[in-house]
C-alpha cells in the first residue's frame, strides 16, 4: 500500500498532511490506519513516520469544501504513541498553520496581494479559522524569512484568527456556568477555571502547586513530580465540562490543562507565565488552541487567569512559555470577534509512505496483539 503525504511544520509542531481521498483509497478505518502509519503502539514509533512525541505525532487531513463559505476544510488527528489510538476530540492550532500554506502550494487557493486570506473550517470543532499567509508580491517567498519563538529556523508567516471561538466543543465559554470551580484531587482542593474556546482548557494556579513565580525556569522539574495529581484534575474537569460521563473515559488530549501564574517582577513585558500539559507531559511551547482559551479567560472577569492579568482588556496578551514569549491578539472583523496568534509554517518533504498490503482486520489484529 502506498499513500501520498506531505511532511510539514506548523508553529512548534510537525505533522503529516494527507488529502482525505488518498486515505480513503486504503479502505481501512483511520483509527486503524493512522496508528500503523505512525508506528504505534511503540514509544519510539520505530516502524512508522511518527516522531515519538506529542508535538510530532499529529496528522492533518484535508477535504475539499462542500460549500462556498470556506476555502478548505480539515480534520486534526492526535495519534497515540504508546497506544494504538487516535484522539479526534480537539483541534491543533500549530498544526492548523499548515492548512493555508498547503492550499496555496497545491493551487487550491490562488495568492492575492502581499497577504492571502484563506477561510478554513476545522471539522473536529466546527471552528472557522481565518488564515493570513504571507505572499509578497502575490506569491509565496522562495526563501521564507518569518521567525517565531521555539523554532530555530524561519518559515512562511501565517496568522490564525479563530472566529467567535467560544463554546465550539461544549456549547459555552464557561461549560460549568462558573468562572471558578473547586476540584478535589491528591488529597487537596484546587481552585480552577474551565474555559472552552479554541479547545476546552482547565487552568490551575501555579501558587497552589507550590511553584516559584520568580523562577519560571524551575517549573518543569516541579511539575513533573505532580503529573499524577494534575492528570486527576484534568480528568475530573472532563466530567465537569460535560465531555465524558466518568473520569476514566477522558481522552488523553481533551481537555487541555494549563498552569498559570503571575509574571516575575523582573519581567514587565509579560502578562502571565503559562505551562501547558500535552498528552500528560509539559508542552515544550504552548498549544495554540489552548492559547485562544487563555485569551478569552483573561478577558472574563473572575477566572483564575483574569485575577493575574486583571485591568482593562487589551488587544494583545503576552504569555511566557518554555519556548519564549507568545503573543495573542484580538480584533473585530465584520462584526465578529477574531482571537488569533501569528505562527510560521513550511513544507519539509513531499513523499509516498509505504505500508504492508494487509487487510484492515489483519492490521487491527496485529495492533491488538501488540497491546496485550
Amino acid at each position: 500500500m502506498k499513500i501520498e503525504a506531505q511532511w510539514m511544520r506548523g508553529g512548534t509542531s510537525k505533522c503529516w498532511v494527507f488529502e482525505a481521498e488518498h486515505l480513503q483509497e486504503s479502505g481501512t478505518s483511520l483509527d486503524v490506519l493512522l496508528p500503523r502509519l505512525f508506528g504505534s503502539p511503540d514509544p519510539r514509533q520505530i516502524d512508522g513516520v511518527g516522531g515519538a512525541t506529542s508535538t510530532t505525532s499529529k496528522a492533518i487531513i484535508l477535504h475539499r469544501p462542500v460549500s462556498d463559505d470556506v476555502d478548505v476544510e480539515y480534520t486534526f488527528a492526535q495519534v497515540g504513541i504508546e497506544e494504538a489510538a487516535v484522539d479526534w476530540g480537539s483541534n491543533c492550532g500549530n498544526g492548523s498553520a499548515v492548512v493555508g500554506l498547503y492550499a496555496i502550494e497545491k493551487g487550491w487557493v490562488l495568492p492575492k496581494g502581499d497577504v492571502t486570506r484563506i477561510v478554513t473550517r476545522n471539522t473536529n470543532t466546527n471552528q472557522i479559522i481565518v488564515q493570513r499567509v504571507a505572499t509578497p508580491a502575490g506569491a509565496l517567498a522562495s526563501v521564507p524569512e518569518a521567525r517565531m519563538p521555539g523554532v530555530p529556523f524561519p518559515g512562511h508567516a501565517v496568522g490564525l484568527g479563530f472566529q467567535d471561538p467560544a463554546g465550539k466543543t461544549t456549547g459555552a465559554l464557561l461549560p460549568t456556568g462558573a468562572v471558578t470551580d473547586t476540584i478535589n484531587a491528591g488529597g487537596t482542593r484546587w481552585t480552577v477555571s474551565m474555559v472552552d474556546a479554541g479547545a476546552p482548557v482547565v487552568m490551575v494556579l501555579a501558587e497552589e502547586l507550590g511553584l516559584d513565580l520568580d523562577r519560571y525556569d524551575n517549573w518543569g522539574a516541579a511539575v513533573e513530580l505532580q503529573l499524577d495529581t494534575l492528570e486527576q484534575i484534568r480528568r475530573q474537569a472532563a466530567v465537569r465540562m460535560g465531555l465524558v460521563r466518568t473520569a476514566a473515559e477522558a481522552a488523553r488530549a481533551v481537555p487541555k490543562l494549563a498552569i498559570v501564574g503571575a509574571p516575575a517582577h523582573a519581567d514587565p513585558g509579560c502578562d502571565a507565565n503559562v505551562m501547558m500539559l500535552s498528552m500528560g507531559k509539559p508542552h515544550p511551547a504552548l498549544a495554540i488552541t489552548g492559547s485562544i482559551a487563555l485569551t478569552l479567560a483573561a478577558r472574563t472577569t473572575g477566572t483564575v487567569l483574569h485575577t493575574i492579568t486583571g485591568g482593562t482588556v487589551a488587544t494583545t496578551l503576552r504569555l511566557r512559555t518554555p519556548a519564549g514569549l507568545i503573543e495573542t491578539w484580538s480584533e473585530e472583523h465584520n462584526g465578529r470577534i477574531l482571537i488569533g496568534v501569528d505562527r510560521t509554517a513550511r513544507t519539509i518533504a513531499t513523499t509516498t509512505i509505504h505500508l504492508p498490503e494487509v487487510p484492515g482486520s489483519a492490521v487491527a489484529a496485529a495492533l491488538a496483539g501488540a497491546t496485550r
